[in-house]
């Protein structure tokens, strides 16, 4: 918390960033297990949803609360989301034209 909330570092006690830390905790968790089931739609769809929440947080630390600056400890984790969405809508893609295929094996 201290390297990343450098704007007003007064206004981040120890709660807020015990609950940040679990919050990145459990991220982690649904990142790997989609990982490791990466055909998991479900899945896929709501590891997806953990990089856009992650970008819209320190995107609104930075630019509406004040409460971080753009400094390298903030603009770590707003590339790895950013690249991370890219990344994934590119993947969801192939996950949709993989299941379309299957569908007409099936059929």
């Amino acid at each position: 918390s201290e390297k990343l909330y450098t704007g007003s570092p007064g206004l981040v006690n120890g709660l807020q960033a015990r609950t940040f830390g679990i919050w990145t905790l459990l991220s982690s968790v649904i990142r790997c297990l989609c990982a490791i089931d990466i055909r998991n739609r479900t899945l896929y769809h709501i590891t997806l949803f953990t990089f856009f929440m992650a970008l819209a947080h320190f995107l609104s630390e930075v630019f509406i609360y004040h409460t971080a600056a753009l400094t390298i400890g903030v603009m770590a984790p707003l590339m790895v989301a950013s690249f991370s969405i890219l990344g994934m809508l590119i993947g969801l893609q192939y996950l949709e034209v993989e299941a379309l295929a299957q569908n007409k094996k099936k059929n």
